[in-house]
């Protein structure tokens, strides 16, 4: 988490149920490194317009979202008639973290591509264009197999390579 923290790379996390994966994501921001002027306003910027600020001030901590599996493409890169920051532009200067990432959709996993390499996310109206900016950290998890256990007798039931296959195809 250091390494990964030190350098802004994504880390996936893979582990059984109870294995603190996901306190492990929720405490990445207290190691990143203090937001600069620079960033806290961008960041400030990108919440105001979102209609996600929570009292005046400048926002001054590292974002960290955690979006539900079941988010929809368009919550997650932002749109709308009248286009809103998704949660990857809302996560900009901080961390995204999908817990258990092959449960999310896979149109979800998919668009988050370009992002990701570009660092900004741009979203394309009849009538105008915006592009926000998405640069993040990202960050996920998963057990190892659809039950949690990997090679478990005593927990984990067997499971055949097809389903290994297919839990494991989700993600691309």
């Amino acid at each position: 988490m250091e390494v990964a923290a030190a350098g802004g790379h994504n880390i996936l996390l893979i582990g059984p149920p109870g294995a603190g994966k996901t306190m492990l994501a929720k405490r990445l921001p207290s190691i990143l490194p203090p937001m600069s002027i620079a960033e806290a306003l961008e960041t400030t910027k990108i919440h105001s317009v979102a209609g996600q600020m929570k009292g005046n001030g400048i926002i001054h901590q590292r974002p960290f979202r955690s979006p539900h599996h079941t988010i929809s493409d368009v919550a997650l890169v932002g749109g709308g008639t009248y286009p809103q920051p998704g949660e990857i532009s809302l996560a900009h200067h901080g961390v995204l973290f999908l817990d258990e990432l092959p449960e999310f959709k896979r149109s979800v996993l998919e668009v988050m591509r370009q992002p990701l390499e570009d660092r900004e996310v741009t979203v394309a109206r009849a009538k105008f264009t915006l592009t926000y900016p998405a640069s993040f950290m990202l960050v996920a998890s998963m057990n190892p197999t659809p039950s949690g256990y990997f090679h478990d007798d005593k927990t984990s039931p067997g499971h055949s390579a097809a389903e290994m296959q297919r839990y494991l195809g989700k993600i691309s």
